[in-house]
């Protein structure tokens, strides 16, 4: 799990969160063979690659893209091979694009799916399936999100973002005053030529990477379960999100690492049990209902208290 859990803050805020990254600190994260994210970025790209993949009228893509296959090749030259230009080789899934020719000996299936999308997304296609993380563009003069090439939503949709102003796009979140009020100047900020990282998470009854709301619509707590029944019911779903600046073009590419683990399973230490227990009993009721906690939390907080206060044996 890359969630770095000193990011769990209390008492718990809407906030940007941000931090600087590190030198030479990885954003990217290679799909391997196998791996759940490949599996549900495929079905979603042969599927409803127009729920995934869009972009503002008259948007040029082609600097964001040039950016990721650049960082994909620096953090991992041993799976990536990149001509500079629209030539990317992903050596783990034995598959290539010449310009908009897809080739390679692996998978017939993510070949297939490639060569069916419109040749100008082929080339973010094969970023989506080659790399964990999902993609969009930070303009930084207009505040707005031009282009999206997002798989695993966490419960909104790529389309009702797409040209909008970052204020617009977390409108619909709750308790959101720091988030708008310090939008103009997160564009500013992630555009420049710091490299900057943050983590959100969440306590969700969906399993599934891809969420959706039109492909995986919330499923409900069970009313009657108790503490340890409702928290084996339970999943942490986490993101690292991260910015690839171009200053020369006044953007950020951002990037979105989603992953979901069951709680019992991410929780792995009493302190980490006590800090998600302070935190979530520290959201507000408007937090709550907009995550769908409002009716699991007190059963939440009473495994968590649980787990806390156990004590490793002797």
């Amino acid at each position: 799990m890359a969630f770095d859990f000193a990011a769990v803050s209390v008492p718990f805020r809407m906030q940007p969160g941000l931090r600087k990254l590190a030198t030479g600190a990885a954003q990217l994260t290679p799909t391997q063979p196998g791996a759940a994210a490949l599996a549900e970025k495929l079905a979603v790209l042969t599927a409803h690659p127009g729920q995934a993949l869009l972009q503002a009228d008259g948007f040029d893509a082609a600097p964001a893209l040039r950016a990721v296959c650049a960082q994909a090749v620096r953090e991992h030259p041993d799976l990536f091979r990149w001509d500079g230009d629209a030539a990317l080789e992903a050596r783990a899934l034995g598959c290539s694009l010449r310009g908009t020719q897809v080739g390679g000996d692996g998978p017939a299936a993510l070949r297939a799916t490639l060569a069916a999308l419109p040749p100008e997304w082929r080339l973010a296609g094969l970023l989506c399936l080659a790399l964990e993380e999902d993609l969009a563009v930070i303009d930084g003069a207009t505040a707005r999100i031009p282009w999206l090439a997002v798989c695993l939503p966490s419960h909104w949709a790529p389309a009702d973002k797409v040209g909008r102003h970052f204020a617009e796009v977390h409108a619909p979140v709750a308790d959101n005053q720091l988030l708008l009020t310090a939008s103009e100047h997160l564009a500013r900020l992630v555009t420049g030529t710091q490299r900057w990282e943050r983590f959100v998470w969440t306590v969700t009854r969906q399993p599934a990477l891809d969420a959706h709301p039109a492909r995986a619509p919330a499923l409900p707590w069970p009313a009657e379960a108790d503490a340890d029944t409702l928290a084996a019911a339970a999943y942490f779903r986490t993101e690292r999100q991260t910015f690839v600046p171009l200053p020369a073009e006044g953007q950020a590419v951002f990037t979105i690492h989603v992953d979901v683990q069951p709680l019992a399973r991410a929780i792995g230490t009493p302190a980490q049990a006590r800090t998600l227990h302070d935190a979530l009993a520290s959201m507000s009721p408007a937090v709550l209902a907009y995550r769908n906690l409002a009716v699991a939390r007190d059963r939440l907080l009473a495994w968590l208290a649980g787990r806390a206060a156990d004590r490793p044996s002797p």
